[in-house]
């Protein structure tokens, strides 16, 4: 199963600030704990100096990440605040991919999380705790069933 971990960089920070980047990690081990042969994409991963790339380069790579949310199994979305970004990735995974989508966010009511998530955890440990339980293995099949 393909994985594409979204998550908050830049979120709302001006210039070139990131927002920790420690959750992307986590995100992968449990991932990997939880689905035998898991393909885990950390964009982070691949372009940490992303915020000094050029115009081309970042929108060769943006766009690029974009289009991979189209094509992976699953995308697991840490939204702890506003991520614009996140929310394109989820919408391109949820409107035109295949991709069950999961938040992990407390804005539970905000909409491109709530209308673009196939199921949401507020926090890492609600999420460790639903893959631990097979909830969220669960969740993914019954997405990935429909949407094919």
């Amino acid at each position: 199963m393909r994985f594409f971990i979204a998550g908050i960089m830049q979120g709302s920070h001006l210039g070139s600030d990131l927002h920790s980047q420690d959750y992307r990690q986590r995100i992968q081990e449990l991932l990997e704990q939880s689905f035998e042969g898991a393909e885990v994409y950390d964009p982070f991963a691949n372009h940490e100096s992303s915020v000094q790339y050029d115009d081309a380069e970042g929108r060769r790579v943006f766009y690029g990440h974009n289009r991979m949310c189209r094509e992976v199994d699953v995308v697991v979305a840490f939204v702890p605040h506003a991520s614009m970004g996140t929310a394109i990735e989820m919408w391109e995974a949820h409107e035109h991919g295949h991709a069950a989508v999961i938040a992990v966010s407390p804005l539970e009511t905000n909409w491109a999380v709530k209308y673009c998530s196939h199921a949401i955890y507020a926090d890492l440990e609600m999420f460790a705790a639903a893959l631990a339980t097979g909830e969220v293995q669960r969740k993914i099949t019954q997405v990935l069933e429909a949407r094919r």
